[in-house]
């Protein structure tokens, strides 16, 4: 009957979190889940900029113009 009381109130699990884990570690469904690791965000694809592509592009921002006075009013 504690059992039927536990599993349809989850607030009760909380009380006795060591028999939810001894319960988690004996059920067969759980074992014959497939696994996997999945890390998609372990290697971001960032590109890196070559030093000299970068004091180039930073040259070309700095030799452009800023918004034209005339737009400003």
């Amino acid at each position: 009957m504690r059992s039927t009381q536990t599993r349809s109130n989850p607030f009760t699990m909380m009380m006795n979190p060591e028999a939810i884990i001894q319960a988690v570690e004996r059920s067969e469904r759980l074992n014959r889940l497939q696994r996997r690791v999945c890390r998609p965000l372990d290697k971001p694809l960032i590109p890196k900029i070559v030093p000299a592509e970068q004091a180039a592009f930073d040259e070309a921002v700095e030799l452009e113009d800023d918004m034209p006075t005339d737009e400003l009013n």
